[in-house]
């Protein structure tokens, strides 16, 4: 195989469940409301929420983290989408030694489950106590609308799982592995 060909049309193993591909496609819409809201709050605007009685400021280095955290949560859900498309089963042909190589399923599955298991404890967590203690609002619409940004990232980690698991089932098989060809580990 041509190091230089990225062979995006074509598929080495069985196609995602329906399910699946509907899971991948949801993750980054369950992680959008979160970052939207985030991103207002880094651009000025108080989001209702209020500091020793004055609305909250974000400004400076924390708002460049705000924003940052927003991008790097919206990356990282659009690449759940690499586990029910060929551009996931391929290194990019630009990269170089590796490009155009398979990547082998085994760590890509221990690394989303990873993720999966770890966004469980991180919004588990974070949700723990719905009622946002220690945040004041300056109305009760406010705190309804984070609830509705937030609550959607309680449905990542088990979507994530799903998504998983059927990259897995489809990679799984002894033919799915042979029919692959050179992985990047191989060529390492």
């Amino acid at each position: 195989m041509s190091r230089t060909a990225f062979p995006s049309a074509t598929r080495e193993t069985r196609p995602p469940a329906r399910w699946a591909s509907l899971a991948a496609h949801l993750v980054p819409l369950t992680v959008l409301p979160s970052g939207l809201w985030r991103i207002a709050l880094a651009l000025g605007f108080s989001m209702g929420m209020l500091e020793d009685g004055g609305p909250v400021a974000v400004h400076g280095w924390l708002s460049v983290y705000v924003l940052s955290l927003s991008v790097v949560s919206e990356g990282t859900a659009l690449l759940t989408l690499g586990l029910v498309r060929p551009w996931g089963e391929r290194v990019p042909a630009w990269v170089p030694r590796l490009g155009g190589r398979r990547i082998p399923p085994r760590p890509v599955v221990v690394i989303a489950a990873i993720g999966a298991v770890t966004l469980a404890a991180i919004w588990g967590y974070a949700f723990r106590d719905p009622t946002l203690p220690g945040i004041e609002f300056s109305h009760p619409g406010w705190y309804i609308l984070i609830v509705a940004c937030y609550a959607p990232l309680l449905l990542w980690a088990p979507l994530l799982a799903a998504v998983t698991y059927d990259y897995h089932r489809r990679h799984a098989t002894p033919a799915a592995t042979a029919a692959a060809g050179e992985s990047v580990l191989e060529a390492a």
